[in-house]
């Protein structure tokens, strides 16, 4: 492929819209065609971001009403939603009206939550509010990339940052049929997690040298996590998933706890995990424990496992923003093109965060 693929992103003005800004900076196939947002249409990117502006100096944010009208009929068009829950799927269905009148070759990747589950009703019943374009449900799917092959939908919902890491922990295990179908997960993410809108959980006074459990066993990315767990693995588990607050902006360690269904030993797991992701580029099964500094600000997974007794314990972590939002959007998004998943992700974590 000679020419880039436009790419355009909603949203672009939060954390995981400058993440996708920056990754789609260097990517050799995508190159940005309108960087939209609603709060900021009109100012320089570099305003916001100026850690940007040498690769954004001259791009202003687009206004949500105009920017599909630059693209040309016929074109193709890489879409990347970074909208907040419950708003972008209304968003999207817009923009997909529009695209279908122009004819543009188009695929979508949400990161947020709408298009993760595969019907109406059970979106709105974890999120309590109406999906904003139910008719376009069948055209996505959701899976974490390492966990499905080819494209099984034309778009594609991201799963959510805990849910990624957690997945990721959790999937060799249940189709191994080692453990017994119950997990119990601590996972610690840091501040960005919450998004860029400054609230009670994310204010600097109350996150810094701080530690503490929100939403133990009640949070919205549980019911996410089982059904895709259950999607890849063909295992109905139950997941006992208590997150917490860290005082740190990136990265997510989550902690997965299960008990053996006989003798097991860690060389029996790593043998498993190996095979599970002998072909992800992006997951490494590590000798020791993973650690966040090795993978913050890259599209890397590092899963480290162990066994005492019949207690068998995965560890896995991951870059909030990258692995488990804008970088693996993008992940998605090459393979929607027909791209290696490696695409413009392959530089390493810089390690002294």
């Amino acid at each position: 492929m000679t020419a880039k693929i436009p790419a355009a992103i909603i949203g672009a003005s939060g954390y995981v819209g400058g993440e996708l800004l920056r990754l789609i900076a260097t990517h050799p196939n995508f190159e940005l065609a309108a960087a939209v947002s609603g709060s900021h249409a009109g100012e320089p990117v570099a305003t916001t971001f100026p850690h940007l502006g040498s690769a954004y100096a001259a791009t202003t944010f687009a206004a949500p009403d105009a920017w599909l009208d630059a693209v040309p009929d016929g074109a193709p068009l890489a879409l990347f939603s970074a909208s907040p829950h419950g708003a972008s799927a209304a968003v999207i269905d817009k923009a997909l009206a529009r695209a279908e009148q122009k004819k543009l070759d188009v695929h979508v990747v949400d990161s947020s939550a709408d298009f993760r589950y595969s019907s109406r009703d059970a979106f709105e019943s974890v999120y309590g509010i109406e999906h904003g374009a139910p008719a376009r449900l069948s055209e996505f799917s959701c899976a974490v990339p390492e966990h499905v092959s080819g494209t099984p939908t034309p778009h594609v919902g991201h799963p959510g940052c805990f849910a990624t890491a957690i997945l990721l922990a959790i999937v060799p295990l249940l189709q191994s049929g080692l453990v017994e179908p119950e997990l119990f997960v601590s996972a610690i993410t840091g501040s960005t997690g919450s998004g860029k809108s400054p609230q009670a959980g994310t204010h600097h006074p109350e996150r810094h040298s701080n530690l503490y459990a929100y939403k133990p066993l009640a949070h919205r990315h549980t019911p996410e996590i089982v059904a895709l767990g259950k999607a890849a693995s063909d295992v109905d588990a139950k997941v006992n998933f208590v997150p917490h607050s860290g005082p740190f902006a990136r990265g997510i360690h989550a902690t997965v706890q299960a008990k053996a269904r006989g003798a097991v030993t860690r060389a029996q797991l790593v043998d498993i995990y190996e095979d599970a992701y002998r072909d992800a580029a992006f997951v490494d099964v590590v000798a020791g424990t993973p650690r966040l500094k090795s993978v913050v600000a890259s599209n890397r997974c590092e899963l480290g496992v162990d066994v005492a007794g019949d207690t068998v314990v995965v560890l896995s972590a991951i870059d909030n923003l990258v692995k488990g939002a804008a970088g693996g959007a993008v992940q998605w998004m090459n393979r929607l093109w027909g791209l290696p998943d490696t695409a413009g992700l392959q530089a390493p974590a810089p390690g002294w965060t």
